[in-house]
This record gives structure tokens, C-alpha cells and sequence, in this order.
């Protein structure tokens, strides 16, 4: 038996920061954010309590970052799906209408992160917000946009708008309308995306199976000692 390799040390690495990232995401949708720990989020993932500052400095930013993952990793979702197309009204459909469907069917960690925004800490860049972010340029660009750089922090700001409108407690406003304005303003027909009428009528729920937004498969073998087998 041999030491483990770099490679190996560097998937064990990854693998662990994915199911804290998973945890991060699982355990503030059940109990919001103030009543979650770092040590509840590290129990759910299977891992050592310490482990956790290795990889965030502290809990807003694990959360942060987790709630990026699952916006990136829902907007490419959409945007791939059959049937695939490269036409940029339909892919703007498409992005839209994931987002707004988190808030549909996360609010409460939507409404967490949003909160989390206006903090004092604000906004974290992380590696997970950075790919949120060339999906959502990219979108811009494919719709034709001459200048994706200037207009992706507009498309950034309505959605972010658009989600806080619809979670706002007591007052919220209903997505549809909420849709149907960015729509207007991005000049994309009603039946473009997922029309609401169509998720009703095809009885399509919130997805409570994150597993495959996060890579956390079974990690390579060791044998004792940490060894590779």
C-alpha cells in the first residue's frame, strides 16, 4: 500500500466541499438560516465540525456559496434540456424561468439568501456565484445583445428583484405577473420556457433531490492509515 496520491487527496478535497455545500443547502431549506449551525450543516454532511472552516471562513458564505451552486446548477439544467436549442429568446425563456422557480419552490432559502445580500458582508464572490454569472452573460449574449457586459448586471438586478417581489412576507407578488414583465421586457412570447399553465397542467413539482447538483459520489477506496488501495 502506497500513500495517497495528490490527485486522490485533491477528489477527497472536493468531494467534501460538495456535501457541505449539499448539507449548506438541505438543512437552511428545513430550518432557515438563523436556526442552522455550522455543526448541524457538518452532521448532515458527514463530516468533521472543524472541517467546515477549512473550506468557508464562516456560515453566511458556505450558505452563499451553496445557494449559488443551486442557482447555476438549476439555470444550466434548464438551459441544456431537451429539446436543446441555441435560439436566444428561448434560452432567455428558459433562464428566467428557473430562477423564478426557485423562488417557487425554495422560498425559504431564496428568501434566506436574499436577506443574506443585504447584510453588512453583502455580496461574496466564490467560485460558484463566478459560473452563476457566465451563464446569465452568456444568455444575454446569445439574445443579441450588443454589449453583454453592460447588460448582464440588468438581468442580474430584475431577476434578483423579481425573486425578493416574490417572497416578500404578507405582500408577495405572483409570479406570473412577475414573469409576464420580464417578459415583456426581454420581448419574449408567453409560451416561451415553462409557462405556468404548462407546470400545472403537467402536474411538475419542486425537485426535492438535489444529489445531482453536487458531485458527491463515493470517494476512491482507502485502506488503513489513509492509505490508497
Amino acid at each position: 500500500m502506497s500513500p495517497r496520491s495528490a490527485s486522490v487527496n485533491e477528489e477527497l478535497r472536493r468531494r467534501s466541499r460538495e456535501r457541505l455545500l449539499q448539507a449548506a443547502v438541505e438543512v437552511v431549506s428545513e430550518h432557515g438560516y438563523e436556526a442552522t449551525t455550522l455543526g448541524d450543516i457538518a452532521d448532515r454532511a458527514g463530516s468533521a465540525r472543524g472541517l467546515v472552516s477549512y473550506y468557508f471562513p464562516g456560515k453566511r458564505q458556505l450558505v452563499q456559496s451553496a445557494v449559488h451552486r443551486l442557482m447555476h446548477r438549476t439555470l444550466e439544467e434548464a438551459l441544456e434540456r431537451e429539446p436543446h436549442t441555441e435560439d436566444g429568446r428561448e434560452r432567455m425563456a428558459r433562464a428566467i424561468d428557473a430562477i423564478l422557480g426557485l423562488a417557487r419552490d425554495r422560498p425559504v432559502l431564496m428568501r434566506q439568501h436574499m436577506a443574506g445580500l443585504l447584510q453588512a458582508e453583502g455580496f461574496m464572490p466564490c467560485p460558484e456565484q463566478r459560473r452563476l454569472a457566465e451563464l446569465l452573460r452568456d444568455t444575454v449574449a446569445r439574445h443579441g445583445s450588443p454589449d453583454p457586459d453592460a447588460d448582464y448586471p440588468m438581468l442580474r438586478a430584475l431577476l434578483m428583484g423579481s425573486v425578493y417581489a416574490a417572497l416578500v412576507p404578507g405582500v408577495p407578488m405572483p409570479l406570473p405577473v412577475l414573469r409576464a414583465e420580464l417578459f415583456k421586457r426581454y420581448r419574449l412570447d408567453w409560451e416561451l420556457g415553462v409557462p405556468p399553465d404548462t407546470e400545472a397542467a403537467s402536474g411538475e413539482t419542486g425537485d426535492t433531490d438535489l444529489s445531482r447538483f453536487f458531485a458527491t459520489g463515493a470517494a476512491p477506496e482507502c485502506g488503513p492509515e489513509g492509505q490508497s488501495k
